[in-house]
């Protein structure tokens, strides 16, 4: 294959196989944000409280 038609059987191909894929529907990615977004609140809310606890319980311990 020459310098050209490398590039273009690339392009062809890439195309060929983004029409294979399942795309989500807008529904459905804003249900996964969502849920994204939820969980990383709570485990962040969970590490923190756990933060602050384990902070005062060591400083106790060290005094």
């Amino acid at each position: 294959m020459n310098l050209i038609a490398r590039p273009v059987n690339f392009i062809k191909e890439v195309k060929a196989e983004l029409g294979k894929v399942a795309w989500s529907t807008r529904e459905e990615l804003l249900a996964s944000t969502l849920v994204v977004i939820v969980v990383t609140l709570i485990l962040g809310i969970f590490i923190g409280v756990l933060d602050i606890f384990l902070s005062k319980l060591l400083s106790l311990l060290f005094k």
